[in-house]
């Protein structure tokens, strides 16, 4: 089986039990299109949930997410599922070093669709609105979200995005929750 993937879900396959297949790292263009004219139509293609995909690289295509340990779990017998293979032992880290209803009681505005997942998760109250505890954007947004990352001065949190972060996915989920565990938890 010819597998197609990215080099951010490579590490989800692998934990998968995905080792006996030939897996091709591709590079999407803004279109969704691959970089890599190179490889030949693939049996299966393994992308991140947001990837635009073309239909003519793969015959089928999971799409996954990977942004909290939860998500991470369910990607993994996702493949394992469809691919008959069997989950190499791993244990995902606890990330509940506090009370979730302790949690509750932060409330955290946050600028991406990925940090609210990890954010809700660890059990912090979203809002939408400008009476937040803590403000919480990922790296790419520096420039564009300035000023009310001035205004929010030291409660506005930066998370390494996708290219600033280890292309592992648990290493990854990982380093983002602990930032945001000191960051939210350590700060009140």
């Amino acid at each position: 089986m010819n597998i197609l993937t990215t080099p951010m879900c490579h590490g989800i396959l692998r934990l998968a039990g995905v080792s006996e297949f030939k897996i091709n790292e591709f590079k999407l263009d803004q279109h969704g299109v691959n970089k890599n004219h190179d490889h030949p139509r693939a049996d299966l293609a393994v992308v991140l949930s947001e990837t635009e995909i073309n239909p003519h690289m793969a015959t089928h295509f999971i799409k996954i997410k990977l942004n909290t340990f939860s998500q991470i779990k369910e990607s993994i017998k996702i493949i394992s599922d469809m691919l008959g293979t069997e989950p190499v032992d791993y244990i995902l880290p606890s990330h509940h070093h506090r009370d979730r209803n302790e949690n509750r009681k932060i409330k955290v505005k946050v600028h991406s669709n990925f940090l609210k997942e990890i954010v809700e998760d660890m059990g912090f109250m979203v809002m939408d609105e400008d009476d937040y505890d803590f403000l919480v954007y990922p790296d790419y947004l520096k420039d564009k979200i300035k000023g009310e990352i001035d205004s929010a001065g030291e409660s506005a949190i930066e998370i390494p995005s996708h290219k600033n972060a280890p292309l592992d996915p648990i290493k990854r989920a990982e380093m983002r929750y602990e930032i945001l565990e000191k960051s939210l938890c350590m700060k009140r």
